[in-house]
């Protein structure tokens, strides 16, 4: 998965369990705002790892770039 997919998917979980936690808190269900919570949580998750990746690919070109200028 590219890092472009893994934030969308990221903000959406993120989105989704914070609408549940919402919901949970309305109707009083526990159960619901704890899944809220876990879902949230995998969405940060998610968009850490689509940084990350980012940051790997922007380290590995800055290196390519500069192995590349000193042939």
């Amino acid at each position: 998965m590219g890092s472009t997919t893994d934030k969308i998917k990221g903000q959406a979980n993120e989105l989704a369990g914070k609408a549940k936690q919402g919901i949970g808190e309305a109707t009083g269900s526990d159960k619901l705002q704890g899944e809220g919570v876990m879902q949230e949580a995998k969405g940060h998750g998610q968009q850490a790892l689509g940084n990350a990746k980012d940051a790997v690919k922007d380290t590995a070109d800055k290196a390519a770039a500069a192995a590349h200028k000193n042939l």
